[in-house]
């Protein structure tokens, strides 16, 4: 009598069906010209049925059979494509027969290493990049902005620009898509390497000519309403020619922002200083604390560039913060090299339009909506979701 707990014993495969596994596959594998789309589907199911039951070495088999045709059953290839990756993966690397939700549901069930081949298949569907953004395993993110066939949607970049603030690899792939806007590259700037600096500041910052042209009209409208309106001050403050601070030279105590800059270099940079600089350079004071307290000192360029300083007051505002010139051997010291090219590169215009979009968004921290979010962990309205300056200020600020 059998022993009812004893599991039970699979017949061995026999011939027939290792002859009907190889029939089954030859006609799914066959072109569209030679199997009739009804025959190829239902083949593919009896195919699919004989798949559940076969050894790995007989899927790694059909799936290699399968990698080039397009035209095999999706269900026969989703199977495939979730299988163990070392049969999945001739099939995710090169068929064409996958279409966007495969992909993406194939990312759900799979292991790191299926994301990771489809992240770097000949072309990645927006939906399955925004996922594999939200996955955010970092392996698999380099692989994808490495990857040129990957279409990147916004919302993935805003996924991964957020990401790269934990790290920071991440960063100079980012700016090496054509997809990333100059409000994320602009936010990124402030974790970035000195080369993506260097980078974000030649390619993301405008010089708005045209746009200051079109909205010159603009100006004297808002004047002769006495600048009443808040929401057309703060949009004009982005796109206004003028970077100083033209009525703060008659209440601060130096004759002009150079004079400041001296002056800092005499007395040392305290926090009241740094303030007044940032009053005689049009900037508010929490923009002005970001740029003259940043490590990378890239944003010093920047402020003297936009401000129309010479650059001579460069290295007397870099002593002013207490950083060296000069190594212990008389060299000219890295790091102000380094910052004296960005000023170099850099045109005004770029260098203003720059300084304008940190000083717009970055003091977006502080305005009553961005703290209520905060404090709240809810977005106190459609501006903390959708506003590139309160996202741009989260993100810098950690809020």
């Amino acid at each position: 009598m059998e022993d009812p707990l004893e599991p039970l014993q699979m017949p061995p495969i026999g011939r027939a069906r290792n002859a009907l596994f190889r029939r089954l596959l030859d006609l799914v594998a066959m072109p569209a010209s030679r199997l009739a789309h009804q025959d190829r589907h239902m083949v593919g199911d009896i195919l699919l049925e004989v798949l559940f039951h076969a050894e790995e070495t007989d899927r790694e088999m059909c799936a290699r059979r399968l990698s080039n045709h397009r035209e095999a059953p999706k269900r026969v290839l989703r199977y495939l494509g979730q299988c163990s990756f070392r049969v999945a993966q001739h099939v995710l690397e090169e068929n064409e027969g996958f279409d966007a939700c495969d992909l993406r549901e194939i990312c759900m069930s799979g292991t790191q290493e299926h994301r990771r081949v489809i992240a770097e298949r000949k072309l990645v569907p927006d939906s399955v990049c925004e996922y594999l953004a939200e996955f955010a395993e970092i392996p698999v993110v380099k692989a994808m902005l490495a990857n040129n066939g990957a279409i990147m949607p916004e919302q993935a970049i805003d996924k991964l620009v957020a990401r790269s603030r934990g790290d920071e690899s991440l960063c100079a792939l980012l700016v090496e898509r054509l997809e990333t806007k100059p409000s994320q590259a602009m936010a990124m700037f402030w974790w970035s390497d000195s080369a993506t600096r260097k980078k974000i500041l030649q390619r993301h910052a405008a010089d708005r000519l045209e746009v200051i042209d079109t909205c010159r009209d603009v100006f004297e409208l808002a004047a002769e309403e006495n600048w009443a309106d808040p929401v057309t001050r703060k949009a004009i403050q982005l796109i206004e020619r003028r970077q100083r601070n033209r009525a703060a030279i008659d209440k601060s105590p130096y004759d002009s922002l150079e004079d400041a800059i001296n002056a800092s270099a005499l007395e040392g940079l305290d926090s009241e200083l740094a303030q007044e600089i940032g009053y005689l350079a049009g900037l508010k004071p929490v923009t002005a604390a970001k740029i003259l307290t940043d490590k990378g000192g890239e944003g010093i360029a920047v402020l003297c560039k936009g401000t129309g300083v010479k650059r001579d007051f460069l290295p007397v505002l870099w002593a002013g913060l207490k950083r060296d010139l000069e190594t212990e051997m008389g060299e000219i010291d890295p790091d102000f090299a380094r910052v004296a090219e960005i000023y170099e590169i850099m045109t005004v215009a770029k260098a203003q339009t720059t300084l304008r979009y940190w000083n717009w968004s970055l003091s977006s921290a502080f305005s009553p909506n961005a703290l209520s979010s905060a404090i709240d962990d809810v977005p106190a309205n459609e501006e903390a979701s959708f506003s590139s300056p309160q996202r741009t200020a989260r993100l810098v600020f950690g809020r």
